[in-house]
């Protein structure tokens, strides 16, 4: 009987639950220790001396590079990178380009090199630049001179695209990687389309710098390529306001190379580039066109017309007649 009260007294009404609490911490505290262990192993490097350039592209997630390092054998596990990353806030620290990485260096290590020791750079050129903003945008990535880079690049075939270029590239590397992947690019089937049109390579390019800053729109650009060539045929000046905001130049008070509003002053401008006065060609691009347009130049679209305005929304009005024209003209642009 002694015995019994005894045991009851020790363990008192709540002796059971308080075994229960400790049972479950002591168990609790088991499996943090182990995750953590776990998690701590997991981040060891490797090993087995894998090395590769391992390249991150452009807005490829956090989840994404991880699986790719773990399946090119690089990271022990996909999980715990992202927990490191995600924990130490630099999901949207890792650079796109590309880098120099070993299994044998530790996740920590490896997501140290994702963020400063890129070997190539990740950089767009949209369509319709011109060299001098293709400069501009070039020299804010990498360490080049920009009125160097204007010298050796040539106008319309700095193909506009997405480039992987190593960061250490001067003017003449870069400018080479781009006429090479414009020569990849305007391959023998465009240029036999042109030639279909007579179009020589020099011709065709210059026209399509014109259809790439008068017209973002696929379907109509064929069209207004027709409706050019047609003129040029016929020896009716072109007579498009973008090869003069390209004679005009840089604009101090917008801040841009494409003078929005022109004046009438400045359709009076002299020079070649001003299609209004002078028929035929310019003598050189305005401007570096990307593939839509050199296709719509290469196999223009046949019309009756022979205007073309853009209203206020961007939308193309076509015009037969110099009286339809005007009358677009006076509906939509005024």
């Amino acid at each position: 009987m002694q015995s019994r009260w005894v045991k009851k007294k020790i363990l008192g009404p709540f002796g059971w639950l308080s075994i229960i609490i400790i049972v479950i911490f002591l168990l609790v505290v088991t499996a943090v220790a182990s995750a953590n262990y776990l998690y701590q192993t997991s981040l060891q490097a490797k090993g087995g001396g894998v090395e590769k350039v391992f390249v991150v592209k452009k807005g490829e997630s956090a989840k994404e590079i991880a699986v790719r390092l773990e399946e090119e054998r690089l990271i022990k596990s996909a999980v715990a990178f992202r927990i490191y990353l995600f924990t130490n806030k630099l999901d949207n620290e890792i650079e796109a380009g590309s880098f120099k990485v070993s299994s044998n260096q530790t996740s920590q290590e490896i997501a140290k090199e994702l963020q400063h020791g890129q070997l190539d750079k990740w950089v767009t050129l949209v369509e319709g630049l011109r060299v001098e903003e293709v400069a501009e945008k070039l020299s804010v990535e990498f360490n080049i001179d920009k009125n160097k880079f204007i010298g050796l690049a040539k106008e319309g075939y700095m193909f506009p695209d997405t480039y992987l270029i190593p960061t250490n590239a001067d003017e003449k590397r870069i400018v080479a990687i781009m006429r090479a992947n414009f020569d990849k690019k305007v391959d023998i089937t465009i240029k036999n389309l042109a030639k279909k049109n007579s179009l020589t390579l020099s011709k065709l390019i210059v026209l399509a710098s014109i259809v790439e800053r008068e017209s973002k729109n696929t379907d109509e650009r064929p069209i207004i390529a027709g409706i050019l060539l047609k003129r040029l045929e016929e020896g009716i000046p072109l007579a498009v306001d973008a090869t003069i905001q390209y004679a005009l130049g840089y604009q101090s008070n917008e801040k841009t190379w494409w003078k929005r509003d022109l004046t009438v002053q400045d359709l009076e401008i002299k020079g070649p580039f001003n299609t209004r006065k002078v028929a035929g060609l310019p003598p050189s691009p305005i401007a570096n066109p990307g593939i839509s347009a050199i296709k719509a130049v290469a196999s223009p679209e046949p019309s009756p017309y022979y205007y073309y305005i853009h209203d206020k929304d961007g939308k193309v009005h076509f015009a037969k007649t110099i009286e339809e024209h005007n009358a677009n003209v006076g509906k939509y642009l005024r």
